[in-house]
């Protein structure tokens, strides 16, 4: 095939390419914890930014509370996570949601087979089976879209929780070959393939 005949134009729905999937928990006005998948995070340095939808529970809850836990799941909990894609905790469900197929469910962690675990720095609780847990505070949020449809959320993290088995021994890092995150691929659950290497800044 000539290099002309490569590549071909396309106008893909979505552009999931390869994004981790976090489990963002935050706290309902009630007191009661919300948990919802999202699968738009990234990280420099301790500052994660999130792009969430505006009409969702978990906007509201990190507009009013501040705070929230990025769960970071392996992939061995993508059932875990597909549990709780279709649900929402807004009541009513918002009207596209509801022409989708979602539905109101107020307890979340119970829906999907998941363990809340108190946290240290923030009132929303950290998921237990997540092998790598971020405390955080919101610092500022920023519309998104020319009608505000979504939002980006800047958080900073206050705490780090690592499973002491993904950690190398004696270190604050996490192993890369003990720990890979669950990424969605193009609305795909992919787990991490192979180490291929490290780059020149890697520490272990």
């Amino acid at each position: 095939m000539e290099a002309a005949e490569r590549h071909v134009q396309i106008e893909p729905p979505i552009l999931y390419f390869g994004t981790p999937v976090v489990l963002l928990s935050t706290l309902n006005e009630d007191g009661n914890p919300n948990l919802a998948p999202m699968s738009s995070a990234w990280a420099l340095g301790y500052r994660v930014m999130l792009g969430l939808g505006a009409s969702g529970k978990t906007l509201e809850n990190l507009r009013r509370e501040r705070e929230c836990v990025i769960n970071v799941p392996d992939p061995s909990l993508w059932r875990h996570v597909e549990r709780l894609a279709p649900l929402t905790g807004r009541d009513p469900v918002p009207e596209w949601k509801a022409a989708t197929w979602f539905r109101f469910e107020p307890r979340k962690f119970e829906a999907a087979g998941l363990t809340p675990q108190p946290s240290e720095s923030v009132g929303a609780p950290r998921v237990l089976e997540c092998l790598l847990q971020l405390e955080a505070e919101v610092r500022d949020i920023r519309p998104l879209g020319p009608h505000g449809e979504a939002a980006a959320v800047e958080t900073e993290v206050v705490r780090v929780h690592a499973a002491s088995e993904i950690v190398v021994a004696g270190t604050n890092h996490v192993d890369p070959q003990r720990w890979t995150p669950l990424l969605y691929v193009f609305r795909h659950y992919v787990a991490g393939g192979e180490r291929l290497g490290k780059t020149f800044r890697a520490e272990a």
